[in-house]
């Protein structure tokens, strides 16, 4: 992967809207941090927050459906990334019917 591609999202990330309440030494330090690890590392660092984000889908199925077995848990995590149209198409599961 070209290093100006990583920099282009490094700074996008940096790049926030006014919201952010990070002080911006420590945003300094975050980015110099980023800039310092391999592609590998960056993309580990992707892959740990995606099983995070899919860890607490899975944790608010489980609340919202506290009887559904792990087939159908596994099917409401994944119709919240897939479209509604290949859900129906491959796993005959109607997000419309049946929700997320």
């Amino acid at each position: 992967m070209p290093h100006h591609v990583s920099k282009q999202a490094l700074d996008a990330l940096i790049r926030r809207p006014a919201t952010n309440d990070t002080n911006a030494s420590i945003q300094a330090l975050l980015a110099a941090g980023y800039r310092k690890m391999t592609p590998l590392q960056k993309l580990e660092r992707v892959r740990a927050l995606t099983f995070t984000v899919q860890e607490l889908a899975l944790l608010d199925i489980r609340r919202r459906y506290p009887h559904s077995d792990i087939a159908e848990q596994n099917l409401r995590v994944a119709s919240r990334w897939l479209s509604p149209e290949l859900m129906l198409r491959a796993f005959g599961w109607d997000t419309e019917k049946k929700g997320y």
